[in-house]
């Protein structure tokens, strides 16, 4: 069992190469993990994916990124996984602006009256 695990690890491992970014690299943030938290003034099907793009400004260990978050997003840490980035390859006009983002504590909560269900 165990040897067929590992031939399964290695041929997978053959396929997958871990991002890597250097230190001024663009990259651009995944916005799915604050799906409750940050608000675009859109429905949920047709928020972006992907905000930024965000500078690099260092590396923490291989799987950890330090980018440049603005003014908006100061409640967010600033440290981030390589799986929550991707390479920004766009255009600085071409990227989705940062319009309307505010980070909130809390959950919204809505009103019983919305709740109710249809007769």
């Amino acid at each position: 069992m165990q040897a067929a695990r590992d031939r399964q690890k290695s041929y997978a491992d053959l396929k997958h190469e871990p991002m890597k970014f250097q230190v001024g690299d663009k990259v651009m943030l995944k916005v799915s993990p604050w799906k409750r938290v940050v608000r675009f003034g859109k429905r949920w099907k047709l928020n972006p994916r992907y905000v930024g793009p965000f500078k690099v400004l260092g590396v923490i260990r291989n799987v950890a990124y330090k980018i440049d978050l603005p003014k908006e997003l100061n409640r967010v840490h600033n440290t981030f996984h390589v799986s929550n980035l991707k390479k920004c390859h766009s255009d600085e006009p071409l990227a989705v602006p940062l319009d309307g983002l505010e980070a909130k504590p809390k959950p919204i909560s809505q009103d019983s009256r919305e709740l109710q269900t249809r007769s």
